[in-house]
Protein backbone atom coordinates (compact mmCIF):
# COMPACT_ATOMS: atom_id res chain seq x y z
CA UNK A 1 0.00 0.00 0.00
CA UNK A 2 1.15 3.47 -0.77
CA UNK A 3 1.62 5.88 1.90
CA UNK A 4 -1.45 8.52 1.58
CA UNK A 5 0.78 11.46 0.25
CA UNK A 6 3.19 11.30 -2.54
CA UNK A 7 6.56 13.23 -1.23
CA UNK A 8 6.68 14.76 -4.64
CA UNK A 9 3.62 15.51 -7.26
CA UNK A 10 3.74 17.22 -10.25
CA UNK A 11 0.26 17.81 -11.42
CA UNK A 12 -1.22 19.15 -14.98
CA UNK A 13 2.89 20.39 -15.66
CA UNK A 14 3.05 22.10 -18.89
CA UNK A 15 6.28 23.87 -20.41
CA UNK A 16 6.41 25.42 -23.76
CA UNK A 17 9.41 26.88 -25.99
CA UNK A 18 8.38 29.13 -28.24
CA UNK A 19 6.13 27.13 -30.49
CA UNK A 20 6.84 23.85 -29.29
CA UNK A 21 5.01 22.63 -26.20
CA UNK A 22 7.98 20.01 -24.45
CA UNK A 23 4.98 19.10 -21.87
CA UNK A 24 1.25 19.12 -21.93
CA UNK A 25 -0.44 18.55 -18.53
CA UNK A 26 1.91 15.50 -17.46
CA UNK A 27 1.27 13.98 -13.81
CA UNK A 28 3.69 12.88 -11.62
CA UNK A 29 4.12 10.78 -8.08
CA UNK A 30 7.09 9.93 -6.22
CA UNK A 31 6.92 8.46 -3.01
CA UNK A 32 9.24 7.53 -0.33
CA UNK A 33 11.01 3.94 -0.46
CA UNK A 34 10.53 3.43 -3.80
CA UNK A 35 12.68 3.83 -7.20
CA UNK A 36 10.25 5.35 -10.00
CA UNK A 37 11.39 4.87 -13.51
CA UNK A 38 11.07 7.78 -16.13
CA UNK A 39 10.33 6.57 -19.41
CA UNK A 40 9.82 7.55 -22.87
CA UNK A 41 11.33 8.39 -25.80
CA UNK A 42 14.20 10.66 -26.83
CA UNK A 43 12.14 13.98 -26.90
CA UNK A 44 9.08 12.37 -25.23
CA UNK A 45 9.99 15.36 -22.09
CA UNK A 46 11.87 13.32 -19.49
CA UNK A 47 14.64 16.17 -19.37
CA UNK A 48 12.04 19.34 -19.60
CA UNK A 49 10.13 17.04 -16.48
CA UNK A 50 13.25 16.76 -14.28
CA UNK A 51 14.46 20.05 -15.02
CA UNK A 52 10.72 21.61 -14.17
CA UNK A 53 11.40 19.82 -10.73
CA UNK A 54 14.55 20.51 -9.83
CA UNK A 55 13.56 24.94 -10.77
CA UNK A 56 15.68 24.74 -14.07
CA UNK A 57 12.46 25.33 -16.20
CA UNK A 58 9.43 27.38 -14.83
CA UNK A 59 6.40 25.81 -15.60
CA UNK A 60 3.56 27.40 -17.70
CA UNK A 61 1.12 25.42 -15.84
CA UNK A 62 0.29 23.00 -13.27
CA UNK A 63 1.85 22.82 -9.53
CA UNK A 64 4.57 20.99 -8.17
CA UNK A 65 3.73 20.03 -4.20
CA UNK A 66 6.61 18.62 -1.76
CA UNK A 67 5.04 17.00 1.39
CA UNK A 68 1.48 18.30 0.01
CA UNK A 69 2.31 21.53 -0.21
CA UNK A 70 2.80 23.79 -3.93
CA UNK A 71 6.48 25.21 -4.49
CA UNK A 72 7.91 27.13 -6.88
CA UNK A 73 11.68 26.24 -7.07
CA UNK A 74 13.90 29.81 -8.17
CA UNK A 75 16.53 27.05 -9.47
CA UNK A 76 18.16 24.35 -8.58
CA UNK A 77 19.90 25.44 -5.04
CA UNK A 78 16.58 26.08 -3.86
CA UNK A 79 15.21 22.92 -5.10
CA UNK A 80 18.66 20.79 -3.14
CA UNK A 81 17.71 22.73 -0.31
CA UNK A 82 13.52 21.47 -0.46
CA UNK A 83 15.71 17.51 -0.82
CA UNK A 84 15.77 17.50 -3.98
CA UNK A 85 18.76 16.03 -6.04
CA UNK A 86 19.63 15.65 -9.19
CA UNK A 87 22.74 13.25 -10.60
CA UNK A 88 23.53 13.41 -14.28
CA UNK A 89 24.97 11.01 -16.94
CA UNK A 90 28.28 13.37 -16.88
CA UNK A 91 29.42 13.51 -13.42
CA UNK A 92 29.30 17.33 -12.38
CA UNK A 93 32.34 17.06 -9.69
CA UNK A 94 35.68 18.65 -9.32
CA UNK A 95 37.89 16.03 -10.81
CA UNK A 96 41.42 18.16 -9.23
CA UNK A 97 39.93 17.52 -5.92
CA UNK A 98 39.30 15.15 -3.52
CA UNK A 99 36.77 12.80 -2.36
CA UNK A 100 36.17 14.79 0.56
CA UNK A 101 36.39 17.79 -1.01
CA UNK A 102 33.90 17.31 -3.46
CA UNK A 103 31.37 15.49 -0.97
CA UNK A 104 31.53 18.90 1.04
CA UNK A 105 32.01 21.38 -1.21
CA UNK A 106 30.48 25.03 -0.01
CA UNK A 107 29.81 23.18 3.36
CA UNK A 108 32.90 22.39 4.65
CA UNK A 109 33.31 22.20 8.72
CA UNK A 110 35.42 25.52 9.86
CA UNK A 111 37.66 25.78 13.14
CA UNK A 112 38.16 28.94 14.14
CA UNK A 113 37.24 30.44 11.06
CA UNK A 114 39.13 28.29 8.93
CA UNK A 115 38.16 24.67 7.07
CA UNK A 116 38.63 21.79 9.14
CA UNK A 117 40.21 19.37 6.76
CA UNK A 118 40.88 16.50 9.35
CA UNK A 119 37.12 17.05 10.49
CA UNK A 120 35.90 16.93 6.70
CA UNK A 121 37.53 13.69 6.36
CA UNK A 122 36.00 12.48 9.03
CA UNK A 123 32.57 13.90 8.06
CA UNK A 124 33.18 12.56 4.51
CA UNK A 125 33.95 9.44 5.91
CA UNK A 126 31.23 8.95 7.83
CA UNK A 127 28.81 9.53 4.40
CA UNK A 128 30.54 7.22 2.42
CA UNK A 129 30.33 4.19 5.42
CA UNK A 130 26.78 4.61 5.15
CA UNK A 131 26.43 3.45 1.65
CA UNK A 132 29.26 1.32 2.14
CA UNK A 133 31.94 2.70 0.04
CA UNK A 134 35.42 1.92 0.34
CA UNK A 135 36.97 4.88 -0.51
CA UNK A 136 39.70 7.20 0.99
CA UNK A 137 38.40 10.66 1.34
CA UNK A 138 41.63 12.34 0.55
CA UNK A 139 42.50 10.67 -2.27
CA UNK A 140 41.78 12.68 -5.94
CA UNK A 141 38.37 12.12 -7.17
CA UNK A 142 39.97 11.90 -10.90
CA UNK A 143 41.78 8.42 -10.04
CA UNK A 144 38.74 7.08 -9.55
CA UNK A 145 36.53 5.30 -12.50
CA UNK A 146 33.67 6.93 -13.22
CA UNK A 147 31.19 4.46 -11.83
CA UNK A 148 32.45 5.12 -8.55
CA UNK A 149 32.53 8.81 -9.46
CA UNK A 150 29.17 8.96 -9.44
CA UNK A 151 28.88 6.84 -6.59
CA UNK A 152 30.43 9.96 -4.74
CA UNK A 153 28.26 12.24 -6.66
CA UNK A 154 25.30 10.24 -5.59
CA UNK A 155 26.90 10.40 -1.62
CA UNK A 156 27.08 13.89 -1.78
CA UNK A 157 23.69 13.91 -2.12
CA UNK A 158 23.13 11.64 1.04
CA UNK A 159 25.37 14.27 2.55
CA UNK A 160 22.93 17.10 2.27
CA UNK A 161 20.04 14.96 3.11
CA UNK A 162 18.13 14.66 -0.17
CA UNK A 163 14.68 12.82 -0.03
CA UNK A 164 14.33 12.60 -3.77
CA UNK A 165 16.96 11.90 -5.62
CA UNK A 166 16.93 11.81 -9.33
CA UNK A 167 19.37 9.73 -11.01
CA UNK A 168 19.48 10.54 -15.16
CA UNK A 169 21.50 7.94 -16.92
CA UNK A 170 23.32 6.84 -14.39
CA UNK A 171 24.35 3.53 -16.30
CA UNK A 172 25.53 4.77 -19.67
CA UNK A 173 29.01 4.24 -19.63
CA UNK A 174 28.91 1.66 -16.41
CA UNK A 175 30.11 -2.11 -17.03
CA UNK A 176 27.58 -4.64 -15.67
CA UNK A 177 29.94 -5.02 -12.63
CA UNK A 178 29.49 -1.50 -12.03
CA UNK A 179 26.22 -0.86 -12.21
CA UNK A 180 25.59 -3.61 -10.14
CA UNK A 181 27.40 -1.91 -7.40
CA UNK A 182 25.20 1.05 -8.50
CA UNK A 183 22.06 -0.32 -8.09
CA UNK A 184 23.16 -2.03 -4.30
CA UNK A 185 23.44 1.76 -3.32
CA UNK A 186 20.08 2.86 -4.72
CA UNK A 187 18.09 0.17 -3.44
CA UNK A 188 20.43 1.13 0.21
CA UNK A 189 18.88 4.72 -0.30
CA UNK A 190 15.33 3.32 -1.47
CA UNK A 191 15.56 1.29 1.97
CA UNK A 192 16.31 4.39 4.14
CA UNK A 193 13.00 5.98 2.83
CA UNK A 194 14.24 8.15 -0.02
CA UNK A 195 12.24 8.98 -3.62
CA UNK A 196 14.54 8.15 -6.08
CA UNK A 197 13.46 8.97 -9.88
CA UNK A 198 15.29 6.73 -12.37
CA UNK A 199 15.97 7.71 -16.43
CA UNK A 200 17.33 5.02 -18.10
CA UNK A 201 17.29 3.47 -21.76
CA UNK A 202 18.22 -0.04 -20.95
CA UNK A 203 15.23 -2.09 -20.30
CA UNK A 204 16.92 -5.11 -18.41
CA UNK A 205 18.23 -2.12 -15.66
CA UNK A 206 14.59 -0.28 -15.62
CA UNK A 207 12.59 -3.54 -14.74
CA UNK A 208 15.37 -4.92 -12.37
CA UNK A 209 15.56 -1.76 -10.21
CA UNK A 210 12.13 -0.19 -10.66
CA UNK A 211 9.00 -0.52 -8.09
CA UNK A 212 6.77 1.81 -10.65
CA UNK A 213 6.98 3.74 -13.79
CA UNK A 214 5.82 6.55 -15.51
CA UNK A 215 5.74 6.67 -19.30
CA UNK A 216 5.27 9.84 -21.50
CA UNK A 217 5.47 10.46 -25.19
CA UNK A 218 5.24 13.55 -27.22
CA UNK A 219 5.48 15.59 -24.25
CA UNK A 220 1.94 13.91 -22.73
CA UNK A 221 1.65 11.48 -19.76
CA UNK A 222 1.04 7.83 -21.31
CA UNK A 223 0.35 6.04 -17.80
CA UNK A 224 1.83 5.56 -14.62
CA UNK A 225 2.27 1.38 -14.05
CA UNK A 226 3.83 -1.04 -11.38
CA UNK A 227 6.41 -2.15 -12.89
CA UNK A 228 5.98 -6.01 -12.36
CA UNK A 229 2.61 -5.13 -14.18
CA UNK A 230 3.47 -4.05 -17.71
CA UNK A 231 5.42 -6.27 -19.81
CA UNK A 232 8.28 -5.22 -21.77
CA UNK A 233 6.47 -5.06 -25.07
CA UNK A 234 3.86 -3.21 -23.55
CA UNK A 235 6.01 -0.45 -22.39
CA UNK A 236 7.89 -0.92 -26.06
CA UNK A 237 4.31 -0.12 -27.07
CA UNK A 238 3.27 2.08 -24.98
CA UNK A 239 6.86 4.06 -25.60
CA UNK A 240 6.34 4.39 -29.48
CA UNK A 241 2.78 4.53 -30.02
CA UNK A 242 2.41 1.27 -31.68
CA UNK A 243 3.50 -2.15 -31.90
CA UNK A 244 7.38 -2.45 -32.18
CA UNK A 245 8.83 -5.83 -32.84
CA UNK A 246 12.38 -4.22 -31.75
CA UNK A 247 12.86 -7.39 -29.13
CA UNK A 248 13.03 -10.21 -31.62
CA UNK A 249 16.01 -11.03 -33.78
CA UNK A 250 16.48 -8.63 -36.49
CA UNK A 251 17.75 -10.29 -39.69
CA UNK A 252 19.04 -8.27 -42.40
CA UNK A 253 19.71 -11.04 -45.31
CA UNK A 254 22.84 -9.06 -47.37
CA UNK A 255 21.26 -8.89 -50.83
CA UNK A 256 24.52 -10.73 -51.65
CA UNK A 257 25.79 -12.74 -48.66
CA UNK A 258 29.48 -12.59 -47.93
CA UNK A 259 31.20 -15.57 -47.84
CA UNK A 260 35.00 -16.02 -47.92
CA UNK A 261 35.29 -15.76 -51.75
CA UNK A 262 34.57 -12.31 -51.86
CA UNK A 263 37.41 -9.72 -51.90
CA UNK A 264 37.47 -7.32 -48.70
CA UNK A 265 35.83 -4.22 -49.09
CA UNK A 266 38.36 -3.16 -45.85
CA UNK A 267 41.45 -5.63 -44.72
CA UNK A 268 43.72 -4.64 -42.14
CA UNK A 269 46.24 -6.30 -41.62
CA UNK A 270 48.48 -6.05 -38.18
CA UNK A 271 47.00 -3.21 -37.65
CA UNK A 272 48.30 -1.95 -34.09
CA UNK A 273 49.25 1.27 -32.00
CA UNK A 274 51.78 0.61 -28.96
CA UNK A 275 49.54 1.22 -25.56
CA UNK A 276 46.21 1.39 -27.34
CA UNK A 277 45.85 -2.15 -28.99
CA UNK A 278 47.89 -5.02 -30.02
CA UNK A 279 48.01 -6.03 -33.70
CA UNK A 280 44.49 -6.98 -35.16
CA UNK A 281 43.47 -8.73 -38.26
CA UNK A 282 40.23 -7.70 -39.62
CA UNK A 283 38.68 -8.18 -43.04
CA UNK A 284 34.88 -6.47 -44.00
CA UNK A 285 33.51 -7.41 -47.10
CA UNK A 286 30.68 -6.01 -48.96
CA UNK A 287 27.43 -6.23 -47.42
CA UNK A 288 28.77 -7.81 -44.19
CA UNK A 289 28.46 -6.49 -40.66
CA UNK A 290 31.32 -7.34 -38.45
CA UNK A 291 30.65 -6.30 -35.21
CA UNK A 292 33.20 -5.84 -32.19
CA UNK A 293 32.26 -7.57 -29.27
CA UNK A 294 34.17 -6.78 -25.62
CA UNK A 295 33.84 -4.89 -22.40
CA UNK A 296 34.99 -1.09 -21.97
CA UNK A 297 38.61 -0.58 -22.53
CA UNK A 298 38.78 -3.99 -24.30
CA UNK A 299 40.09 -2.04 -27.45
CA UNK A 300 36.67 -1.36 -29.69
CA UNK A 301 36.70 2.11 -29.72
CA UNK A 302 40.55 2.11 -30.26
CA UNK A 303 40.62 -0.36 -33.41
CA UNK A 304 37.88 2.07 -34.95
CA UNK A 305 40.10 5.27 -34.73
CA UNK A 306 42.80 3.14 -36.10
CA UNK A 307 40.66 2.41 -38.81
CA UNK A 308 39.65 5.77 -39.37
CA UNK A 309 42.80 7.56 -39.01
CA UNK A 310 41.61 9.34 -35.60
CA UNK A 311 44.85 7.84 -34.18
CA UNK A 312 47.77 7.14 -36.26
CA UNK A 313 48.47 3.30 -35.84
CA UNK A 314 52.26 2.59 -35.59
CA UNK A 315 52.46 -0.66 -37.54
CA UNK A 316 50.04 -2.67 -39.75
CA UNK A 317 48.18 -2.06 -43.30
CA UNK A 318 45.22 -0.87 -44.78
CA UNK A 319 43.65 -1.91 -47.95
CA UNK A 320 40.16 -0.17 -49.21
CA UNK A 321 38.82 -2.17 -51.97
CA UNK A 322 42.39 -4.02 -52.53
CA UNK A 323 44.51 -1.34 -52.95
CA UNK A 324 46.56 -0.42 -50.44
CA UNK A 325 45.68 2.89 -48.53
CA UNK A 326 48.17 5.33 -45.95
CA UNK A 327 45.91 6.04 -43.16
CA UNK A 328 47.15 9.16 -41.74
CA UNK A 329 44.26 10.85 -40.71
CA UNK A 330 40.59 11.08 -40.87
CA UNK A 331 40.52 13.36 -44.45
CA UNK A 332 42.39 10.40 -45.66
CA UNK A 333 40.51 7.84 -44.69
CA UNK A 334 37.52 9.94 -46.00
CA UNK A 335 38.97 10.23 -49.34
CA UNK A 336 39.64 6.17 -49.20
CA UNK A 337 35.55 5.85 -48.65
CA UNK A 338 35.86 4.97 -44.93
CA UNK A 339 33.18 6.98 -42.52
CA UNK A 340 32.89 7.17 -38.58
CA UNK A 341 30.39 7.94 -36.47
CA UNK A 342 32.34 8.18 -33.01
CA UNK A 343 31.83 7.04 -29.18
CA UNK A 344 31.41 10.66 -28.16
CA UNK A 345 28.59 12.36 -30.61
CA UNK A 346 28.72 15.14 -27.99
CA UNK A 347 32.12 16.00 -28.25
CA UNK A 348 33.57 14.32 -31.50
CA UNK A 349 30.45 13.83 -33.81
CA UNK A 350 27.53 16.84 -33.48
CA UNK A 351 27.88 20.72 -33.61
CA UNK A 352 25.26 21.61 -31.53
CA UNK A 353 25.38 25.54 -32.55
CA UNK A 354 24.87 24.92 -36.42
CA UNK A 355 21.74 24.01 -37.90
CA UNK A 356 20.56 20.39 -39.20
CA UNK A 357 21.30 21.39 -42.29
CA UNK A 358 24.94 22.85 -41.75
CA UNK A 359 25.29 19.40 -39.47
CA UNK A 360 24.04 16.36 -42.31
CA UNK A 361 26.14 18.28 -45.38
CA UNK A 362 29.39 18.93 -43.14
CA UNK A 363 31.15 15.83 -44.25
CA UNK A 364 30.25 16.29 -48.09
CA UNK A 365 31.48 19.87 -47.82
CA UNK A 366 34.54 18.87 -45.91
CA UNK A 367 35.12 16.15 -48.74
CA UNK A 368 34.51 19.00 -51.46
CA UNK A 369 36.91 21.49 -49.48
CA UNK A 370 35.89 24.77 -48.45
CA UNK A 371 36.77 27.05 -51.94
CA UNK A 372 33.95 24.40 -53.71
CA UNK A 373 30.71 25.42 -51.44
CA UNK A 374 27.85 23.54 -51.95
CA UNK A 375 24.92 25.53 -53.46
CA UNK A 376 22.15 26.24 -50.83
CA UNK A 377 19.08 24.76 -53.23
CA UNK A 378 21.63 21.24 -53.09
CA UNK A 379 21.90 21.66 -49.63
CA UNK A 380 18.53 22.16 -49.30
CA UNK A 381 17.41 19.05 -51.32
CA UNK A 382 20.07 16.63 -49.12
CA UNK A 383 18.47 17.70 -45.52
CA UNK A 384 14.99 17.83 -46.59
CA UNK A 385 15.88 14.05 -48.46
CA UNK A 386 17.26 12.66 -45.17
CA UNK A 387 15.43 14.62 -42.93
CA UNK A 388 12.50 12.57 -44.24
CA UNK A 389 14.35 8.92 -44.68
CA UNK A 390 15.40 8.58 -41.32
CA UNK A 391 12.13 10.13 -39.47
CA UNK A 392 14.64 13.07 -38.00
CA UNK A 393 12.41 15.27 -35.68
CA UNK A 394 11.38 17.74 -35.57
CA UNK A 395 11.48 17.95 -39.73
CA UNK A 396 13.25 21.08 -39.32
CA UNK A 397 16.10 22.28 -41.33
CA UNK A 398 16.62 25.44 -39.57
CA UNK A 399 16.87 23.96 -36.06
CA UNK A 400 19.55 23.95 -34.12
CA UNK A 401 21.09 20.46 -33.47
CA UNK A 402 21.65 20.84 -30.14
CA UNK A 403 18.08 21.17 -29.18
CA UNK A 404 17.16 17.84 -30.52
CA UNK A 405 17.06 14.45 -28.70
CA UNK A 406 19.75 12.17 -28.54
CA UNK A 407 18.39 9.86 -30.93
CA UNK A 408 17.65 12.53 -33.63
CA UNK A 409 21.22 13.73 -33.02
CA UNK A 410 22.23 10.54 -33.71
CA UNK A 411 20.33 10.05 -37.00
CA UNK A 412 21.86 13.58 -38.18
CA UNK A 413 24.76 11.74 -37.55
CA UNK A 414 24.27 9.13 -39.59
CA UNK A 415 23.06 11.32 -42.49
CA UNK A 416 25.79 13.00 -42.50
CA UNK A 417 27.76 9.95 -43.62
CA UNK A 418 25.40 8.12 -45.56
CA UNK A 419 25.27 10.86 -47.80
CA UNK A 420 29.03 10.62 -48.96
CA UNK A 421 27.84 6.80 -49.67
CA UNK A 422 31.04 5.15 -48.50
CA UNK A 423 32.43 1.89 -49.27
CA UNK A 424 32.99 1.57 -45.06
CA UNK A 425 30.73 2.36 -42.48
CA UNK A 426 32.00 2.31 -38.65
CA UNK A 427 29.64 2.92 -36.47
CA UNK A 428 30.71 3.28 -32.53
CA UNK A 429 28.41 2.83 -30.02
CA UNK A 430 25.58 4.40 -32.47
CA UNK A 431 22.64 3.59 -30.06
CA UNK A 432 23.73 4.30 -26.66
CA UNK A 433 21.92 6.82 -24.55
CA UNK A 434 18.78 6.73 -27.04
CA UNK A 435 15.34 5.65 -26.71
CA UNK A 436 13.51 2.37 -28.11
CA UNK A 437 11.81 3.79 -30.79
CA UNK A 438 15.31 5.50 -32.67
CA UNK A 439 17.50 2.48 -31.27
CA UNK A 440 14.57 0.31 -33.40
CA UNK A 441 15.48 2.84 -36.44
CA UNK A 442 19.07 3.13 -36.44
CA UNK A 443 19.06 -0.94 -35.96
CA UNK A 444 16.71 -1.58 -39.54
CA UNK A 445 18.99 1.06 -41.17
CA UNK A 446 22.14 -0.59 -40.28
CA UNK A 447 20.39 -3.89 -41.77
CA UNK A 448 19.58 -1.62 -45.42
CA UNK A 449 22.89 -0.02 -45.28
CA UNK A 450 23.93 -4.23 -45.51
CA UNK A 451 21.67 -4.88 -48.48
CA UNK A 452 22.63 -2.25 -50.26
CA UNK A 453 26.20 -3.55 -49.74
CA UNK A 454 28.03 -0.94 -47.75
CA UNK A 455 30.66 -2.75 -45.63
CA UNK A 456 30.08 -2.21 -41.73
CA UNK A 457 31.69 -2.07 -38.94
CA UNK A 458 29.80 -2.41 -36.01
CA UNK A 459 30.38 -1.35 -32.04
CA UNK A 460 28.04 -1.86 -29.19
CA UNK A 461 28.10 -2.40 -25.34
CA UNK A 462 25.21 -3.79 -25.83
CA UNK A 463 26.12 -7.49 -26.89
CA UNK A 464 22.41 -8.74 -27.85
CA UNK A 465 22.91 -5.61 -30.27
CA UNK A 466 26.24 -7.09 -31.66
CA UNK A 467 24.75 -10.51 -31.88
CA UNK A 468 21.76 -9.62 -33.40
CA UNK A 469 23.01 -7.16 -36.32
CA UNK A 470 26.52 -8.62 -36.94
CA UNK A 471 27.49 -11.74 -39.57
CA UNK A 472 30.72 -12.04 -37.48
CA UNK A 473 32.24 -10.70 -34.68
CA UNK A 474 35.67 -10.17 -33.62
CA UNK A 475 35.70 -10.67 -29.79
CA UNK A 476 38.07 -8.07 -27.59
CA UNK A 477 40.15 -8.37 -24.54
CA UNK A 478 42.50 -6.88 -22.77
CA UNK A 479 43.41 -4.77 -26.34
CA UNK A 480 43.88 -7.96 -27.95
CA UNK A 481 41.79 -10.03 -29.93
CA UNK A 482 41.09 -13.06 -28.96
CA UNK A 483 38.47 -15.12 -31.03
CA UNK A 484 36.37 -14.08 -34.38
CA UNK A 485 33.09 -15.42 -34.94
CA UNK A 486 30.76 -16.46 -37.77
CA UNK A 487 27.86 -18.33 -38.39
CA UNK A 488 25.96 -20.53 -35.94
CA UNK A 489 29.29 -19.73 -33.74
CA UNK A 490 27.61 -15.93 -33.39
CA UNK A 491 25.68 -16.50 -30.14
CA UNK A 492 26.01 -14.40 -27.04
CA UNK A 493 26.90 -17.18 -24.72
CA UNK A 494 29.52 -18.04 -26.70
CA UNK A 495 30.47 -14.41 -27.25
CA UNK A 496 30.31 -13.65 -23.30
CA UNK A 497 32.44 -16.86 -22.62
CA UNK A 498 35.05 -16.05 -24.97
CA UNK A 499 35.66 -12.43 -23.45
CA UNK A 500 35.70 -13.75 -19.68
CA UNK A 501 38.33 -16.68 -20.53
CA UNK A 502 40.33 -14.86 -23.02
CA UNK A 503 39.60 -18.09 -25.26
CA UNK A 504 41.91 -19.93 -22.94
CA UNK A 505 40.53 -23.25 -22.15
CA UNK A 506 39.51 -23.77 -18.59
CA UNK A 507 39.84 -20.47 -17.73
Amino acid sequence: MHPPRPLVEMLGISVAFGPVQALDSVDLRLYPGEVHALMGENGAGKSTLIKALTGVHPVDAGEIRVNGEPVAFSGPAAAQAAGISTVYQEVNLCPNLSVAENLLLGREPRRAGRIDWRGARRRAAEVLGRLHLDLDPSSPLGAHPIAQQQLVAIARAVEVDARVLVLDEPTSSLDASEVEELFRVIRRLRDDGVAILFVSHFLEQVYAISDRMTVLRNGRLVGEHRTAELSRRQLVSAMVGRELEVLDRLDHAPAAPADDEDPPVLSAVGLGRAGAIEPVDLDVRPGEVVGLAGLLGSGRTELARLLFGADRADRGEISVAGRAVRIRNPRSAIDAGIAFTPEDRKAAGVVGDLTVRDNIVLAMQASRGWMRRIPRRRQDELARRWIELLDIRPADPDALLRNLSGGNQQKVLLARWLITQPKVLILDEPTRGIDVGAKAQIQALVAEQARDGTAIVFISAELDEVVRLSDRVLVLRDRRPVAQLAGDDVDTDHVMELIATGGEAGA
